[in-house]
């Protein structure tokens, strides 16, 4: 069977349509189809089968679905042995990352990167909700993906890469001199009556805030809603509201405290695990090459490295 057709096997099984394919692919549709039919041939069993407008995979579908993956693997791996014995992790590795991923991270990384002769991360940002990340990895070498827990069930479905690089904790975003700010943390029930700037619905931040009404036994009062981490922090910083946002992100991940403090507080939330955790996910296959394991690595020591930043934080 020709590799190139087990290929787009897989990508209809990752991606759904035959539509969806071909844009991937930069192929048409009927190119896409064609090239089906020839692997249906070849494979002497039906692949797919019609489900109302579309097609979906048939059990032998899915099941040479998986071995093309498991092929790519091995490909990719083969290239990496020919990388590592030149010494050579060269090429572009592309990268999406959520907004205040990329603020906390990127900066660091894209440093490390920089003496890296041959190498190119081009990286963007994305803000889906977290079920929808690993669809990026469709699209993307690695994908920057948060979550309140360790990774969701839906992830490892998927059958990806899944690197775990930081937890962040989150915090409670306090005017300069409020009341609440000298305190070394903060309970529900000392936030009871505070106005609040929220996320939207849905955001994940939301959830810390019903953990806080719920632990506090009375409704939290938003008064404000932001996607834009830096609008919530410009609110707060003017005495509007108070906050929950991410302890490194906020501020800048090397910010001092002195210098943040003239902006914000952020002060620890106890008696509620508020907590993101960063992922970097990853194709089996695509997490094999050389120069996706090199920006891995530049990802997971900036982790460290921020960690290291803040030695008074969890």
């Amino acid at each position: 069977m020709d590799v190139r057709r087990l290929e787009l096997l897989r990508e209809l099984a990752e991606r759904g349509s035959i539509t969806e394919v071909a844009r991937a692919t930069h192929r048409t549709p009927s190119a896409v189809s064609q090239q089906l039919r020839v692997l249906e041939r070849e494979a002497g069993l039906p692949l797919t089968e019609k489900a109302g407008r579309g097609i979906v995979l048939t059990d032998a579908g899915r099941a040479l679905a998986r071995s093309a993956a498991d092929v790519a693997v091995a490909l990719e791996r083969a290239d990496a042995l020919w990388d590592e014995f030149r010494h050579d992790p060269t090429g572009e590795v592309s990268l999406a990352t959520f907004p205040t991923g990329g603020q906390m991270i990127l900066p660091g990384v894209l440093h490390r990167l920089a003496q890296q002769t041959g190498l190119t991360l081009h990286a963007s940002d994305r803000d889906p909700a977290s079920e929808a990340f690993p669809d990026l990895t469709n699209d993307f070498d690695i994908v920057i993906a948060h979550a309140p827990t360790r990774p969701p069930s839906l992830w490892q479905s998927r059958g990806l890469r899944i690197v775990h690089l930081i937890t962040e904790p989150l915090d409670v975003a306090l005017p300069p001199g409020h009341p609440l700010a000298a305190q070394a943390s903060v309970t529900p029930a000392d936030l009871i009556g505070e106005q609040w700037i929220g996320v939207p619905w849905g955001y994940p931040f939301e959830r810390t805030l019903y953990d806080i009404s719920a632990a506090a036994g009375a409704p939290v009062n938003i008064v404000q809603r932001f996607a834009d981490t830096r609008v919530t922090e410009a609110l707060v910083s003017a005495g509007l509201g108070i906050a929950i946002l991410p302890r490194y992100t906020a501020g800048g991940a090397y910010l001092t405290s002195a210098a943040m403090s003239q902006r914000i507080s952020l002060t620890p939330l106890a008696g509620v695990t508020a907590e993101r955790h960063i992922y970097a996910l990853m194709r089996p296959d695509r997490a094999e090459r050389l120069a996706v394991r090199t920006v891995l690595d530049a990802l997971q020591a900036e982790s460290v490295a921020i960690r290291e930043a803040n030695p008074t934080t969890a």
